[in-house]
């Protein structure tokens, strides 16, 4: 297996290859600062310069066991994380952005992270409680009392927020497969933006405003597998002049998490080559 980290920029369509490497790299994020991305790969995270691409280890102490749910805090200076190293399912931490020992946010577990409102207050995140399988998002503002956004209504992913902070988008099943829906920040006005054929995952409105990317499966996929022909599609914010923009082998770890470059212009994602 060998990972292709890339970027693409918005308004000319020009593909840079960033970095490609042996073995499963996952799931990058574009940091705030603009010079770095921010992968997965093995249970442990690394930082990627852009300007001499390069697998960088982020030291994380016990969170050796990290999934590709993590992210940049707004104002760069902290890491967010998914891992299951304490061996109850995935719970989220937080490590300094230089790196450190991870301090616990979410106390129960299956929780995996997806999202951090603009000031960096609040992070959107899927769980399943209570002995439940059904994932559905959550919200929390650290050291505070988690807050459920979807009921079990179906399996709920990708939470994302939008650059004002006030919307929440994020795929869903319940109207037979995955596509993109939005909410209010609170949970309320939830609904479908747009139906078609293809099963779609992982909505991440761009920073600027002005555009939606995601993830689009073949008709008839389950969950959101490894490797297969998959699409990356830009539309507008209300799901309208939807295109699709790139094409090849991934799905899982390619744009699992907010991939955007902090002025909307572009967005790093992974493809993969047997």
């Amino acid at each position: 297996m060998r990972s292709i980290i890339e970027t693409y920029a918005v308004a000319t369509g020009r593909v840079r290859e960033v970095l490609a490497v042996e073995g499963r790299i996952e799931a990058p994020n574009w940091a705030p600062s603009g010079d770095w991305l921010l992968v997965n790969g093995e249970g442990r995270l690394f930082r990627v310069p852009l300007d001499a691409p390069a697998l960088e280890p982020v030291e994380t102490g016990a969170a050796v066991q990290c999934n590709n749910d993590h992210g940049i805090s707004p104002d760069g200076t902290t890491i967010i994380l998914s891992s299951h190293h304490e061996g109850e399912g995935s719970r989220i931490y937080v490590v300094p952005v230089t790196g450190g020992a991870p301090e616990r946010i979410t106390a129960e577990a299956p929780s995996w992270w997806h999202g951090v409102s603009p000031d960096g207050r609040v992070l959107a995140y899927v769980a399943a409680r209570g002995g439940s399988r059904v994932i559905d998002v959550y919200t929390v503002v650290p050291g505070q009392a988690e807050r459920r956004l979807t009921r079990g209504e179906g399996h709920c992913d990708g939470p994302d927020f939008s650059p004002d902070g006030g919307r929440i988008y994020y795929n869903c099943d319940r109207t037979g497969h995955a596509q993109i829906w939005v909410m209010a920040a609170d949970g309320s006005g939830q609904r479908q933006l747009f139906a078609d054929g293809f099963v779609n995952w992982f909505p991440h409105p761009s920073p600027d405003g002005r555009h939606l990317l995601y993830l689009a499966y073949p008709p008839g996929t389950t969950g959101h597998p490894a490797d297969l022909e998959v699409a990356l599609v830009l539309c507008d914010p209300e799901g309208g002049d939807r295109r699709r923009v790139r094409e090849f082998t991934g799905g899982q770890g390619t744009i699992n998490v907010p991939c955007w470059a902090p002025d909307g212009s572009a967005f790093a994602y992974v493809r993969y080559e047997p």
